[in-house]
């Protein structure tokens, strides 16, 4: 779109449109369209950078100013949409995706030692700032880049920010309550009809019950599940329970019409290539796969859905808010196993990469990212590292997914007024009487069947069948009769053949957590 010496390229949503183009019309601008495209553009040309203080939403922007001849790029607060760019010499190339920018040529894929530490160490998230390859580079969350005359400057323009609260639990219940209604009210807004998904767990219904109540229609609900999965289910402490009455409550109470997608074992690995092309970086296996495979099967009817991402993050819903074990880390609790990382690699390999090195010097300069008073606080870490690699590894993942299947999801937990409030609340709030996010579940008492709003914590839905092992163990052997294969040059083959051999239940898991590292180690054997 052109406005004056302007041309923008833009991709994402805003919350706020409305509002943002009515402060733009006081100042004697005028519109030719409803689209929150034009209101980008016009407030970028009327407000300069400080049009990013005014917006909310999710959003990769590029600006060009012709007559300056300076380019501007800008990504939303929480990382949602992507964005990606490299300068060579006279060229600078910017996408929101890594194979748009290789596929410019004016960089090679090259991926350096240190690179392939990074994945290693910390996947499935990813260094902050980090293209991978050699020559790109990633503009973070809540960032803006301006490039003129060769040079690049980069600023922040958010952040959280540690102020006094002395809001009692019974304010705070009041606020969440409005702030999160209030989202989720906003990101609604749609010129086509919209849709939620719906696992039974907290989250995503507190979602959906806010959109029945304010909708005039009858809405539609989505879940996924696997094929078998409640023949080969096994409880856990993360997994304590399967989803399907708890939908069922859910959908009666709120009188939806509910959709069950089940994904044959077959389709989950077979999704898993396609997802890793999506992703363009090693992933969550089954989750992303099962993901993308729902994703085209709701863009078939439905082109906007919103979703529970964020809550955890946020509210202090992962086990290593509360878990001892998991909370008396030292890093990012999330990784465990780099020893068992680091024998993955070839013997020349370990000599030049440390994992552990490079876990270390991610998260301190992280945590050094937070003002000093707060650094010395566990709660604020984890809210802080959750919030800039684990939810970002999320949402990067539900982003990818559901946009190469032609679907935009929308994140109201991820809100810009909700975070800064949750920021400063204690985490005697958020983890009370041995209940993980207990400030939300207490905030909306009586909106949703007690059933579901006290149900333990349950992630997403991943394959129990032996089945998938057994099939991308197959694939697996099969990429590893090509001698020739990049994966001679980087692993210890002897420890892939191990882990393929492997027949306990409980694997080794040096991945995140999935239960099936065979699927890890096919989908690094297809990247490489």
């Amino acid at each position: 779109m052109y406005y004056k010496e302007y041309i923008i390229v833009y991709n994402g949503e805003l919350y706020n449109t409305d509002k943002v183009r009515d402060i733009l019309k006081s100042k004697g601008v005028t519109f030719d369209t409803t689209s929150d495209t034009e209101v980008v553009l016009k407030g970028y040309a009327t407000f300069k950078e400080k049009i990013l203080d005014m917006i909310e939403g999710i959003f990769a922007i590029g600006i060009y100013n012709k007559k300056e001849k300076e380019l501007f790029l800008a990504r939303d607060r929480f990382g949602v949409k992507p964005l990606y760019y490299s300068k060579h010499e006279d060229d600078f190339v910017f996408a929101s995706m890594l194979r748009a920018i290789l596929k410019s040529e004016i960089v090679k894929p090259y991926l350096s030692k240190k690179a392939l530490g990074d994945i290693l160490a910390l996947g499935p998230s990813k260094r902050l700032g980090s293209g991978i390859f050699t020559g790109i580079d990633e503009l973070r969350a809540a960032h803006y880049l301006k490039y003129k005359d060769g040079k690049i400057e980069i600023k922040r323009y958010w952040n959280v920010e540690t102020k006094e609260c002395k809001d009692t639990f019974e304010e705070a219940k009041e606020k969440v309550k409005y702030l999160l209604t209030d989202s989720i009210k906003r990101q609604m807004v749609s010129d086509v009809p919209i849709a939620t998904l719906l696992s039974g767990g907290l989250d995503s219904s507190l979602v959906t019950a806010v959109v029945a109540n304010n909708m005039d229609s009858k809405l539609t609900t989505y879940s996924i599940d696997y094929e078998d999965n409640d023949k080969y289910f096994k409880k856990t402490a993360f997994t304590v329970s399967q989803d399907e009455e708890y939908i069922e409550l859910m959908s009666k109470t709120f009188n939806t019409n509910h959709i069950y997608k089940t994904i044959s074992q077959d389709d989950v690995v077979k999704y898993l290539q396609d997802s890793l092309y999506a992703r363009d970086y090693p992933g969550m296996t089954d989750i992303e796969a099962s993901l993308l495979w729902f994703s085209k099967e709701i863009a078939k009817d439905y082109k906007v859905i919103l979703s529970g991402e964020c809550a955890d993050e946020f509210f202090g819903g992962y086990p290593w808010f509360y878990r001892k074990e998991l909370n008396d880390r030292e890093l990012f609790p999330w990784i465990n196993n780099l020893e068992y990382r680091q024998g993955l690699l070839n013997e020349k390999l370990q000599n030049d990469i440390n994992l552990k090195e490079i876990v270390e010097a991610e998260y301190h300069d992280t945590i050094n990212e937070l003002e000093e008073a707060d650094r010395d606080k566990k709660d604020k870490r984890l809210f802080y590292i959750n919030m800039t690699h684990f939810m970002q590894c999320l949402l990067d993942r539900k982003d990818r997914m559901t946009m190469y299947a032609t679907l935009e999801a929308r994140v109201p937990f991820a809100d810009t007024k909700l975070v800064e409030y949750l920021w400063n609340l204690p985490f005697e709030y958020k983890y009370n009487k041995d209940t993980e996010k207990y400030l939300l579940r207490s905030a909306f008492d009586g909106v949703i069947p007690d059933e579901v709003l006290w149900r333990k914590k349950n992630p997403y839905p991943k394959t129990h069948h032996p089945k998938f092992k057994e099939e991308v163990s197959k694939a697996l052997r099969k990429r590893l009769e090509n001698k020739n294969s990049k994966m001679y040059k980087i692993f210890n083959i002897d420890e892939i053949n191990k882990l393929l051999d492997e027949n306990d239940e409980n694997d080794i898991l040096p991945w995140y957590r999935s239960a099936y590292d065979k699927a890890s180690a096919y989908c690094l054997s297809i990247s490489v």
